[in-house]
């Protein structure tokens, strides 16, 4: 079997035969070469405990090193070629991680053997090892033939490998969105069986999973391997909730399936490195994924066999909130999404009937940093297999697009502020600081949306008008 193997693996592994220790390159990375694709992030196992290692790697990695995973048997280090290209390592002794039934962290245990270490790994296209600097493959669970297959199978029996560490079980899923496999049986039926052993795993690690589900190249096929599972359940229960039963008189969609719609609409209208919204982009994506988990709550039978979900808008936006809060995502990010999902059918309303400069202004204004995201999020949950609806509907937003464009020549959206200050107010009005002057900045920053920009004179006269108006 040929290898295009790093140069710099081949080297460290040098450096360790010299010492008498064993070093194989092991899991990702050698998958990738068989997949042919390029990485940088090398992963290793070795014979040699960390102590014993440690000074090998400092000497290798003389632009990085690092430690943090020295309780579980890891280290790492770093070196750029003369092209500025990072080559990052990682050596971690050969081992085991496994659960305690009652805990979230993982144990571990040193292993003796490269093919023990293989052994314990999660799927057999993972359990593959390129020994350095000889370049034997070693692959003794048929992983290369799973690759060919695209299958992902476990090196053990697959109740005894999830069970040791419940993770894979995410692992996966994830796999299914990132690799494009399918989930060998017997696989399939143990997550299914064992899903209630993901509770034992932190709500960080499993986030992590799910980033890396939804940043992939194929996150549909992810989130319905995760529905289908029996995983969800647990980690992300609104979205199985979406499998709404269509009534007798199919007169609404299924919410569930119209979700991986707008998501996949909404990837194809990310924009390359230079664009508004660079892909992937968790925030689109995730805003995409949650903007109808609001619908289970708020479906009401209608007179007449209709459906409605009247306020699924802002009933999904708290509920967006409280999930992803839950599984620790970053506080920024939780804000962002849920905003979108609050946001997302505002624009609705300019098809019905175009809006008012202020009208535009306004929206701008609320949706703020989001505004890109928001307008792909709003054309990807356009679905309707109308033709002539569809094509309304994106010529409103072609319209307003256009409109906002010609509005921020004129003025600068993201500085709108009253025209006059909150001293200026104080100093007009004779007021001290106070709730009054709070309320007149709100209503002059509600007349400079409604108005553009006016003189200073006319600021003035609206303030006074409405100070009198209020007594």
């Amino acid at each position: 079997m040929n290898f295009e193997v790093w140069p710099e693996a081949i080297e460290l592994g040098r450096l360790f035969a010299e010492q008498g220790y064993e070093l194989a390159l092991v899991g990702g990375p050698v998958r990738d070469l068989l997949l042919h694709r390029k990485s940088h992030d090398l992963d290793f196992c070795s014979s040699a405990r960390p102590e014993q290692f440690e000074p090998i790697l400092r000497r290798w990695g003389h632009d990085g090193f690092w430690d943090m995973g020295r309780k579980f048997g890891t280290l790492g280090a770093m070196r750029r070629r003369p092209d500025g290209t990072e080559v990052k390592v990682e050596v971690t002794t050969y081992r085991s991680d496994m659960y305690d039934t009652d805990s979230r962290k993982p144990e571990v245990n040193y292993g003796d053997t490269l093919e023990g270490d293989l052994s314990r790994r999660d799927f057999t296209v993972n359990a593959m090892a390129l020994r350095v600097p000889d370049l034997q493959f070693v692959d003794p669970f048929g992983g290369a033939s799973d690759l060919s297959k695209g299958v992902l199978r476990t090196p053990v029996d697959p109740r005894q490998s999830f069970d040791d560490d419940p993770l894979r079980m995410m692992r996966a899923v994830r796999f299914v969105a990132q690799l494009g496999f399918r989930i060998a049986p017997d696989a399939a039926e143990a997550i299914t069986s064992m899903r209630d052993r993901i509770d034992i795993v932190s709500a960080e690690r499993v986030r992590d999973e799910l980033t890396k589900l939804l940043l992939s190249d194929r996150p549909r096929a992810g989130l319905e391997a995760l529905v289908e599972s029996g995983l969800a359940d647990i980690v992300f229960p609104e979205i199985p909730a979406l499998q709404l039963q269509i009534d007798e008189h199919h007169r609404h969609k299924d919410v569930f399936e119209h979700t991986m719609i707008v998501l996949e609409r909404a990837i194809a209208l990310e924009t390359g490195p230079d664009g508004p919204v660079p892909a992937p982009d968790l925030t689109l994506r995730l805003a995409a994924v949650m903007h109808d988990i609001g619908k289970p709550k708020t479906r009401r039978f209608e007179p007449g066999g209709k459906v409605s979900f009247h306020h699924h808008d802002a009933v999904g936006a708290k509920m967006t909130r409280k999930r992803l809060k839950a599984l620790r995502f970053d506080h920024h990010l939780v804000e962002d999404v849920s905003e979108l999902v609050n946001m997302h059918l505002r624009f609705h309303g300019y098809v019905d009937e175009p809006w008012t400069d202020s009208a535009v202004r306004r929206y701008v204004k609320d949706a703020g940093h989001l505004y890109e995201r928001l307008n792909r999020l709003t054309r990807a949950d356009a679905t309707t297999q109308n033709k002539r609806k569809a094509m309304i509907f994106s010529q409103a937003m072609d319209e307003m697009e256009e409109r906002v464009r010609e509005l921020k020549k004129k003025e600068d959206f993201d500085a709108i502020r009253p025209d006059l200050d909150g001293n200026e107010i104080m100093e007009l009005l004779g007021l001290e600081p106070g709730p009054m002057i709070g309320r007149a900045y709100k209503h002059m920053l509600e007349y400079r949306l409604d108005n553009g920009p006016v003189d200073h004179d006319v600021a003035v006269e609206e303030l006074k008008r409405w100070y009198a108006e209020i007594q």
